[in-house]
């Protein structure tokens, strides 16, 4: 069952790229006590996510921090290698890059797409949300080829 607005995040353990390698970081590390603007891609480097999803992102993290926002994450279901890879590449300093290289936490929200057709497996849904304290305030899932619902322009309407 897919995640709503007005649930709790599940619990999981995300894997971040430090300067000494990758770190455990909980998801009560990234969202207890925070407003976090919070997006899913299918794959770091890939076309859409590297042209156009993450770039709104890192051209807009001043303004989505200015209304209220702690942080931004993205998430894929890549290891915490190629997350800290596309993050640099992207010049994105402002935005946590977390590996969900499993894809448990995409599995618990219920947001999976099954990208075997493109050699990629099992992969997240393109989505983004906006979670207060862990409970998720906006929830906007993509159709597919569709990068509008989790924008950054959209999640700056959506924090008002």
């Amino acid at each position: 069952m897919t995640i709503q607005v007005g649930d709790q995040v599940p619990a999981a353990t995300f894997k971040v790229m430090t300067v000494d390698g990758p770190k455990d970081l909980s998801s009560d590390e990234v969202f207890s006590g925070k407003k976090v603007v919070f997006f899913a891609v299918p794959g770091a480097f890939t076309p859409g996510c590297s042209m156009t999803h993450l770039p709104g992102f890192v051209v807009n993290a001043d303004a989505i921090k200015g209304k209220g926002a702690d942080s931004i994450a993205c998430m894929a279901v890549n290891d915490a290698f190629v997350m800290g890879a596309w993050g640099q590449a992207q010049n994105a300093e402002e935005i946590l890059m977390l590996a969900d290289g499993n894809g448990e936490f995409t599995k618990a929200l219920g947001l999976e797409l099954d990208a075997s057709g493109f050699g990629m497996g099992s992969r997240a849904q393109r989505f983004g949300m906006i979670v207060d304290n862990g409970t998720i305030s906006y929830l906007g899932i993509e159709a597919p080829g569709e990068i509008k619902a989790s924008s950054a322009e959209t999640m700056l309407e959506q924090l008002g």
